[in-house]
């Protein structure tokens, strides 16, 4: 059979669909990159936030229309949105074939099979969350230079805004040779830069009994060769500690770059969020970072409108971002998420409001981040080069403060062609809110 894979979301999920993908290639199939091609489509979706469901809604319909053309298509459904909707999905879209749960994930390639028998109807799969894989045998569908490398899954930090508990279940932290073997098969596919994601990747081990062991992964990781790059996506503030600290400073491979999902600096709002630390936390862990790592670029998202945030509490939100000036920074209005403790708070706010204020966070973060990549004009970084802009022309490539599919480019004019994949010397020449422009002096040494 034809398969034709949307996978939504984070690179969590993307990952998740890069294992049932070689599993499904492995058991005789092959995919496409076109729904109108394929016998069966298979959608990974989304279900975190409210535009994140809106977005999977729209796929799974999109998918569907594709039965006007080839009434013998077969559409499933899995991933976030499956797993917290079950029988809605099932009922509200009949066109749908399978919906799958996470934990059944590793059955894709015999629910496959059962969909594409004779009178087999609609199919539902829900394996215990648990069941869920950590790891395995997968396709690389990033660009081959980089890949995502999933360290853990599910989360115990309880916030009671977020739904990925409900969804993902509770913390498991897959085996740290496991890990490493993977980022070894990466190395040798090719990959240069390896981002370790996970919902918190400083609770790293804690449900071994064994926290910090975050540190002991990156000086394994370090050990490999072919891997130039290291990056961690979301670090807790309230689990930097100094020995974390100290793993970024030694393994030089992991690139000075964190993303602190700190949501709101208002203690009293940080607690009815519940989280574990409040702004003194959050400032400390800054602090500690920028004094160890100097020149670090510092990411974080934040939530505007949140039950019961006053217009004092937002005002004191718009002064830390002008006052902490990070690197990046994304701000949500908040999602009231069904079944979470947030959800049944008192003192909802109107999204008018919700949305004005984050927009308004926003406005600010552009000015700094307008001012924090104009300081780069001038100086030269190293760069890896990610392909060509379709628009422009120009060579895509990013220094170690841009993540790929997050962050902006360095975008370079070049005499003679750029090696995707390969690491440039770069002078920055202009820059704009969240680009930079430059010219490529050399390629560098692997």
């Amino acid at each position: 059979m034809k398969i034709a894979i949307i996978s939504l979301g984070c690179p969590k999920n993307q990952v998740d669909a890069d294992v049932f993908c070689h599993a499904l290639i492995k058991d005789g199939h092959t995919t496409v990159a076109d729904p109108a091609e394929a016998d069966i489509i298979i959608i990974n979706t989304c279900g975190f936030i409210e535009s994140a469901k809106t977005e999977a809604i729209e796929n799974i319909l999109m998918a569907c229309q594709y039965k006007q053309e080839n009434p013998d298509l077969k559409v499933i459904v899995t991933g976030c949105l499956a797993e917290r909707y079950k029988q809605q999905i099932i009922q509200e879209i009949p066109e749908v074939d399978a919906v799958v749960g996470i934990g059944s994930n590793a059955a894709l390639p015999a629910i496959v099979r059962r969909v594409c028998a004779d009178g087999a109807g609609q199919i539902e799969s829900y394996g215990p969350k648990s069941d869920m894989q950590l790891g395995g045998a997968r396709v690389i569908s990033t660009p081959r230079h980089y890949a995502y490398l999933k360290i853990a899954e599910g989360c115990n930090n309880g916030c009671y805004y977020c739904a990925i508990p409900l969804i993902r279940g509770a913390l498991r932290s897959r085996e740290i040779n496991d890990c490493v073997a993977e980022a070894r098969w990466l190395a040798g596919e090719g990959v240069r830069e390896l981002i370790l994601v996970a919902q918190d990747p400083t609770a790293y081990g804690e449900d071994w009994g064994r926290p910090g062991a975050i540190c002991e992964l990156l000086d394994r990781l370090q050990e490999i060769d072919g891997i130039r790059w290291v990056r961690i996506l979301y670090a807790y503030p309230e689990r930097i500690s100094d020995a974390f600290i100290a793993a970024m400073v030694r393994n030089t491979k992991v690139v000075p770059y964190l993303d602190l999902p700190i949501q709101h600096c208002d203690d009293a709002v940080l607690k009815a969020m519940n989280r574990r630390g409040g702004r003194k936390e959050i400032e400390d862990a800054i602090a500690r970072l920028r004094a160890a790592i100097p020149g670090i670029t510092l990411r974080t998202t934040l939530i505007a409108g949140f039950p019961g945030e006053t217009e004092e509490q937002y005002a004191e939100l718009c002064d830390f971002v002008k006052t902490v000036r990070f690197d990046r920074l994304g701000c949500f209005a908040y999602s009231a998420e069904e079944n979470t403790v947030a959800a049944k708070m008192p003192n909802q706010i109107d999204e008018e409001t919700k949305q004005r204020r984050a927009d308004h966070i926003m406005e600010l973060q552009a000015e700094v981040s307008a001012e924090r990549e104009g300081e780069k004009v001038g100086h030269t970084y190293e760069c890896i080069c990610d392909g060509v802009d379709d628009e422009t022309g120009m060579y895509l490539l990013r220094t170690k403060a841009d993540c790929p599919e997050i962050d902006g480019s360095v975008l370079t004019p070049a005499d003679t062609p750029l090696e995707t994949g390969a690491f440039y010397k770069v002078t920055i020449t202009d820059s704009d809110t969240y680009d930079l422009y430059g010219y490529a002096e050399e390629r560098l040494e692997d």
